[in-house]
């Protein structure tokens, strides 16, 4: 395990991954995305997985399309995961809390964090029962493609908060 150094205290790493339904499709955002991602891994192992979007949709009703992606998600998760849900239900947060609440997270989980971006559709209630929290990045609605580039983004940050980088101003 690395170790990071905060004040008082040292804090091993935790794997952190976000698994996402569907690649990424526009340029722009896969650019910047990876760049986010390679940041994060100067602080912490972090990973983006990615779950092949559903095929034939279109004879599916919603609520069958979000079981389909809810049986390929449970199947990413292990033992000891914690999963956490970026949710618009979810808790809401500034970046300093939330750097806050990484930091608290690393010093409890023993595994894997693992956050998880859903389909167009939300998640199934299957995905609901086996998540331990949910956090929402906004109140507003973002396309999917978005939410990855807002979540890297916002995991950089509150890694740099913690790390006492100049990169957040407050």
């Amino acid at each position: 395990m690395r170790y990071f150094y905060t004040g008082n205290s040292m804090i091993d790493y935790m794997k952190t991954t976000l698994i996402v339904i569907g690649r990424t499709v526009e340029k722009h955002y896969i650019t910047a995305i990876e760049d986010y991602v390679q940041r994060i891994k100067h602080f912490m192992p972090f990973e983006m997985e990615v779950i092949p979007e559903l095929k034939n949709t279109r004879s599916l009703t919603v609520e069958q399309q979000k079981e389909k992606e809810g049986e390929l998600l449970c199947k990413t998760f292990q033992p000891g995961d914690v999963i956490v849900l970026l949710d618009e239900h979810g808790k809401e947060f500034r970046s300093v809390e939330f750097a806050g609440w990484m930091k608290k997270k690393m010093t409890t989980c023993n595994r894997q964090l693992v956050f998880v971006a859903g389909g167009p559709y939300g998640f199934s209630q299957k995905v609901y029962q086996a998540a331990h929290e949910k956090i929402a990045l906004s109140r507003m609605t973002f396309s999917h493609q978005m939410v990855r580039l807002i979540f890297v983004e916002q995991l950089y940050r509150a890694m740099s908060i913690l790390h006492g980088n100049p990169y957040h101003h407050e």
